[in-house]
């Protein structure tokens, strides 16, 4: 097949769901050349329809996203989340008497979050990477990739290269930039499945999340503007494909007694997805001249809701990194420039798979010991104010070593 050569950019991005463009974004903003490689045409990304999916977002992550030019756009149809209630229980029961309550207003930053739907945050990014001059996008698919010390190439599908300074792998847990670079993965599944949907539901929900841990898994009730809410619901494998398989009425019927009656009587809006559920970590988060963000770097549990956010840490963290380095005339996609991204990220994300692993674990059972030992150790916590307000900062992801971005400051 004949090669059709492109001018080269600072960066290739390989993978268009929210984190390159969240990454391409960015590094434009700081003066990069960018490619972004996107596998899937961009009339398959801008749909408008309302289907249910949506992201926590972290206040840290918000403020990202300002910096890049996206929040304002996304913010129309964001709701904030001002409470979040964490209880233990079992289906139609109702929630143990202890539950860990964090409250707006208990930290100086407010608020704690946001909920913005999927396709929302698509339109706003797809909007901001036509108006950014330094970024060129693609469609296609990447087939092959070279790097050497002057620099790195792509191949697409149809035989065009092209070359840049740095590859940066966003395409997900199966991540071919990550397997063309020879890094490996280390992870294991849950036999869990993620039933993902949207409610309708009669009372308002005040702006407050819940999770609420039953014996197969979380049940996660996120508020979307209106009363409606984003369910992220847990069941073993075997369970959730029966469930998936009902009709939306006899779905309902199983989701309500799980879901209780504190909004009031509970209705079905758009569609429904299942996602199998597991644990993936690169071995490493980069390779001479490649460097890997989000999922394709860390897939965990969504028990913690912090999937989107540590990869927008990841592209905080890398952006800052390589755009420091080109300012002090080095090559960005040096393997020393791209240690230092790593060791920025790899304690932060390996603590965080440790969690989420451990409170799976603990709490996606219906063991009374262990039952009885985490209530208590919820209501301990609540009870902390301390503990409660260093919780609710790690949950508003304004804790610890943040890149500038993460401060909303500009590189």
């Amino acid at each position: 097949m004949t090669q059709n050569s492109t001018p080269s950019s600072d960066v290739i991005i390989v993978g268009g769901g929210l984190n390159g463009p969240a990454l391409a974004l960015a590094c434009a903003h700081a003066g990069l050349s960018v490619t972004l490689i996107d596998s899937l045409p961009q009339t398959a990304r801008a749909s408008d329809a309302f289907d249910g999916r949506g992201y926590a977002l972290s206040l840290s992550s918000q403020r990202l996203l300002k910096a890049i030019g996206i929040w304002d756009k996304a913010a129309a149809h964001a709701q904030e989340i001002l409470d979040v209630k964490v209880t233990d229980g079992k289906p139609g029961e109702g929630p143990a008497p202890f539950m860990l309550e964090f409250r707006d207003g208990e930290i100086d930053e407010s608020p704690m979050g946001y909920m913005v739907e999927d396709r929302y945050l698509r339109q706003a990014f797809l909007a901001a990477l036509d108006r950014q001059a330094r970024i060129t996008q693609i469609e296609g698919t990447v087939t092959a990739q070279q790097v050497d010390a002057h620099g790195a190439k792509v191949t697409l599908s149809d035989g065009t290269v092209l070359s840049g300074r740095l590859i940066v792998g966003c395409d997900g847990r199966k991540s071919g930039t990550a397997e063309r670079a020879g890094i490996g993965r280390t992870g294991w599944g849950y036999g869990q499945t993620a039933l993902v949907c949207a409610i309708a539901h009669e009372l308002p929900h005040h702006g407050c999340a819940h999770q609420f841990f039953l014996p197969s898994g979380p049940l996660a009730i996120l508020p979307l503007p209106g009363n409606q809410s984003s369910i992220v619901w847990t069941e073993k494998d075997k369970m959730a494909g029966d469930i998936q398989a009902l009709s939306d009425a006899d779905y309902m019927a199983v989701l309500k007694p799980r879901f209780g009656g504190f909004l009031g009587d509970i209705s079905l809006v758009g569609h429904r997805f299942a996602y199998p559920l597991n644990i993936t970590l690169a071995n490493k988060f980069y390779a001479p001249r490649v460097a890997l963000v989000g999922d394709a770097a860390h897939g965990m549990h969504p028990i913690s809701g912090q999937g989107l956010n540590a990869g927008l840490k990841d592209v905080a963290a890398l952006t800052e990194v390589i755009v420091d380095a080109h300012r002090r005339g080095e090559d960005i996609g040096r393997a020393d420039v791209l240690a230092r991204y790593s060791q920025w990220r790899h304690f932060d994300v390996a603590t965080m798979a440790l969690m989420t692993d451990s409170f799976n674990k603990l709490f996606s059972n219906d063991n009374p010991i262990l039952r009885i030992a985490r209530d208590m150790g919820m209501g301990v916590v609540n009870s902390i104010t301390g503990l409660r307000r260093a919780a609710i900062r790690e949950a508003a992801g304004v804790n610890g070593d943040l890149p500038k971005l993460l401060q909303g400051r500009a590189l």
